[in-house]
């Protein structure tokens, strides 16, 4: 299977997602980005901090494709939770070029809805601004319109397409 990289704003199920379709393969390493992101201990910048979050953003992104890299190589499937931006796509293209990267999309009401049934790490300015900065994705492998579907649903055509850019391997 090619990497697979789940990108959306805030509460669209990227890591719920990710989790899932990683733990159903027989090898398989989930990655959530924000885990990369959070090394910084000391003078971390956020995506919306100018060109310095813009920095951190790319640089978690080529740690991210390392790992990958790392990962497959030892021969396990690899399944990222990310934000990506068009400037973060480049890298990602041109560090995990195999990579099928997928956008799930969902409107404001939808996400508010889905964020107050968990914990949220974002105030509701940095949610809502979060959410405008990926209204418009960038050229991804494919745009998934999640708005009401169930975990299981969305999870069940995640799979599906998973399955398919990978040329139906299960």
């Amino acid at each position: 299977m090619r990497p697979l990289i789940l990108s959306g704003g805030p509460a669209v199920g990227k890591t719920t997602c990710g989790r899932l379709l990683a733990g159903e393969r027989p090898r398989a390493a989930f990655i959530d980005a924000d885990d990369i992101r959070q090394l910084v201990v000391a003078g971390s910048a956020t995506l919306w901090n100018g060109p310095e979050g813009l920095a951190q953003h790319r640089l978690a992104a080529r740690n991210v494709a390392s790992l990958c890299r790392d990962f497959a190589e030892a021969g396990f499937e690899v399944v990222v939770a990310d934000v990506v931006t068009a400037e973060v796509l480049e890298t990602y293209r041109r560090e995990l070029p195999t990579a099928f990267v997928v956008h799930l999309a969902i409107g404001l009401d939808g996400a508010r809805d889905r964020a107050a049934t968990r914990r949220v790490y974002l105030t509701d300015d940095e949610f809502d601004l979060l959410h405008r900065m990926l209204a418009d994705p960038p050229p991804v492998d494919l745009v998934l319109d999640v708005d009401g579907l169930s975990l299981g649903e969305q999870t069940a055509r995640l799979r599906e397409a998973w399955a398919g850019a990978s040329g139906g391997g299960s």
